[in-house]
């Protein structure tokens, strides 16, 4: 994530030594676990990503409607729910129609809840309940079914590891360069750290990492080149996405579930995006 260097003339609040260095080590070791359960998830067996996939899918979920209930009233029950569903779905290789079904299931009874809520109570939130509980499910869940539907595929392993390597690489990239380089705001009105220097040299680790893996396996390079470039510049959209509804809620992480990092959908909300980017290509392309 690229950061600017604070303007002249501000005062910077030094953190206090321990405290920082508590701060450093909980993100060592919170990025040494999620690196480790992703890579065991992916290298493992395709039932093991599955359990990886749905837990954070879960988590991610659970999280988003806790942003959204700060403004709305929601069903996480029967969201929760069909998230479970829709996981296990997929999981078991169902049909992919059978996700649809249960998306409209889970609307039904998102309505009906407020049908008795209304003759109950008088009043109903009908409408911003069915669209939140709905955007939860289709905005979170959907992705990591798609990186399970994909663990299933032949190459699948090799496109999962492009997707998290280049956006952990893009990562990486835009926020040394835009610590360092980083001067030209590029949506601070969204989030005001990320610099267009840093954009650019995430796009550019990205781009790179989708390089160098083709290398390391011994495969052809294309289209894992541009591959890693998509990822660079979606994965730092995705980040932005994120960041507005953090915005509107008024806080600054999604959750504690990753020390150092925030919640799950802190550190996976760029591969959400990544993931039904590079789903969507493998569908055409097949």
């Amino acid at each position: 994530m690229g950061l600017h260097k604070p303007p002249q003339g501000a005062r910077i609040r030094i953190p206090d030594e321990g405290v920082f260095n508590m701060e450093y080590v909980s993100r060592i070791v919170g990025s040494v676990v999620v690196l480790v359960c992703v890579m065991a998830g992916i290298m493992y067996e395709s039932w093991a990503w599955n359990i990886v996939a749905s837990v954070i899918a879960i988590g991610s979920l659970a999280e988003l409607y806790r942003l959204m209930s700060t403004k709305y009233r929601l069903s996480r029950g029967w969201g929760l729910s069909g998230a479970v569903l829709m996981l296990a779905a997929v999981s078991m290789r169902s049909s992919f129609s059978l996700l649809l079904v249960i998306l409209a299931i889970v609307a039904m009874l998102v309505l009906f809840t407020e049908v008795v809520r209304r003759q109950s109570m008088g009043h109903s939130y009908a409408l911003f309940n069915l669209g939140g509980t709905l955007a939860g499910l289709i905005y979170v869940v959907l992705p990591w079914c798609f990186t399970i539907l994909m663990r299933m595929r032949p190459d699948g392993q090799m496109y999962l590891l492009t997707i998290f390597f280049c956006t952990w690489s893009c990562d990486v990239g835009a926020y040394i360069v835009g610590t360092s380089l980083g001067s030209t705001h590029l949506c601070d009105r969204v989030s005001p750290h990320k610099t267009l220097e840093g954009f650019i040299a995430g796009v550019v680790s990205s781009t790179v990492c989708g390089s160098i893996l083709p290398v390391v396996f011994g495969i052809e390079p294309f289209p894992w080149v541009i591959l890693g470039a998509l990822c660079g510049v979606a994965g730092q959209l995705g980040d932005l996405a994120e960041s507005v509804l953090k915005r509107e809620a008024g806080v600054k992480d999604t959750g504690h579930a990753i020390p150092g990092h925030g919640g799950f959908l802190d550190r996976f909300d760029s591969i959400l995006i990544n993931a039904t980017l590079i789903f969507f290509i493998i569908e055409i392309i097949s």
